[in-house]
């Protein structure tokens, strides 16, 4: 019987679990840590010192995009279609793995954690919010997202930027971010002091996105009614307040997969709660397997990106001819949709550079499709090869427009590399010809 005892004890001599307060580092704590100090390390890495737009790589981003770029074929600045990638990872992952990404690869959540930890062991005051008050806050990120998106889409700029807590975090601090996102990044911080991750349980709008998917998710939290005790550390351990030790199998669509339950349960032989599939596909999966999973539907996600690249911004004048022919460029100060339009608007001139058809007339036929970046952009034109030729193409995208309407002359903002019909390059005039970037 002493032995017995002793066996049921001794995991809780390793753990001392107040609330949401593991402060031990074992077993799937271990690993999650370093999963997630590993990836805020890369974000930080690639805003900080390679220049990378984090935009682009936000799953919210292909939510916030999704509308334009299927009605009009284009992105909002700033946004890319590699959104749609991650995005698109992000769900396969949650199918399988529940919301795993918010609990390892969410630089937010890692900061609200931490923090959350760091007030714990400072001695300020913490505690959990549960029962209908809980429920109660975790409608407000059904609101928000309902805002961000109408605004979004009725707009078709990103006007949840000025006050978004986590572009105030991982952006470069450029002229488009207001006082409001420092603002609403500080108040998120004194929260996760006190509070268990107040904004990833009560107003992140990808959460609202996620939890649908997350109710049907693969793998869940199981626990044996036999081998449990009700003792209630798991429920107590859980940082989404979902009371463990009272259900056969944790399928709240909130649940983070942190797996911080299994790790507080003191009965770990037998243990009383496992983490894995249907019987059909294995009763309990190794802890790693999570996080070997989740690496690898997020890096195919990425690599699609950069495999598969489609643009993120399409528009197309005429009817397409039998035969069409293609036209790669690189594009200095193509930077948003916004310049974008402007260079549709020169190709829809009317003057002396205009795109002809193939009967007087006629509207001459192209299609664009570009790749709006901050230095150096991607475009393909596809045109009508009887109609129109290469040179053509770009005077009409370089050359200046006069309005008569205005009574005025429009400038072209645009260079292309490797264009250079005046000779600049070569009596070394024009820097950016001389020295394009990118080369």
């Amino acid at each position: 019987m002493a032995n017995g005892v002793e066996r049921v004890l001794a995991p809780c001599r390793l753990k001392t679990v107040v609330g949401y307060s593991i402060t031990e580092a074992t077993g799937m704590a271990r690993s999650r840590r370093f999963v997630q100090l590993a990836f805020l390390l890369f974000t930080l890495a690639g805003v900080f010192l390679f220049r990378a737009n984090a935009e682009q790589w936000c799953p919210f981003g292909g939510v916030e995009a999704l509308y334009t770029y299927a009605r009009e074929g284009n992105m909002v600045c700033s946004l890319g279609v590699s959104n749609f990638y991650i995005l698109a990872g992000v769900l396969i992952s949650v199918l399988v793995l529940r919301r795993a990404f918010c609990s390892h690869l969410c630089p937010i959540g890692t900061l609200s954690e931490w923090l959350h930890l760091l007030g714990r062991r400072i001695g300020l005051p913490g505690g959990q919010v549960t029962g209908r008050l809980d429920r109660a806050f975790s409608l407000l990120k059904y609101a928000l997202l309902a805002v961000i998106l109408f605004f979004t889409w009725r707009s078709g700029e990103l006007l949840f930027r000025g006050y978004d807590p986590c572009y105030a975090l991982l952006s470069r601090h450029g002229a488009d971010i207001t006082m409001w996102a420092y603002v609403s990044a500080g108040v998120l911080a004194a929260a996760s002091l006190l509070l268990v991750l107040p904004f990833c349980r009560w107003l992140c709008p990808l959460a609202a996105v996620l939890n649908p998917f997350s109710r049907f998710g693969l793998l869940r939290i199981k626990r044996d009614p036999q081998a449990c005790t009700s003792c209630g550390r798991c429920s107590r351990a859980c940082p989404m307040a979902i009371t463990v030790d009272q259900l056969s199998q944790v399928s709240a669509a909130r649940c983070i997969a942190c797996l911080n339950c299994t790790d507080a349960c003191p009965h770990q032989d037998p243990p009383a709660l496992v983490w894995g599939p249907k019987a059909t596909l294995g009763r309990r999966w190794p802890r790693a397997a999570l996080v070997s999973l989740l690496l690898f539907i997020t890096a195919t996600a990425v690599a699609a990106a950069y495999l598969v690249p489609l643009p993120s911004f399409v528009s197309t004048q005429g009817t397409e001819p039998a035969r069409t022919a293609v036209l790669q460029m690189r594009v200095h100060d193509l930077t948003c949709r916004g310049r974008a339009n402007l260079l549709v608007g020169l190709l829809r001139r009317d003057d002396m550079f205009q795109i002809p058809g193939p009967a007087a007339g006629e509207t001459g036929f192209f299609r664009l499709e570009a790749w709006p970046a901050p230095d150096v952009a991607r475009i393909r034109l596809y045109y009508d090869p009887g109609c129109a030729t290469e040179e053509l193409l770009k005077q009409a995208i370089t050359e200046p427009y006069y309005d008569l309407a205005a009574d005025r002359w429009w400038m072209s903002p645009f260079v292309i590399e490797g264009y250079d019909p005046l000779g600049l390059d070569a009596d070394g005039l024009n820097p950016i010809l001389d020295h394009p970037p990118g080369r």
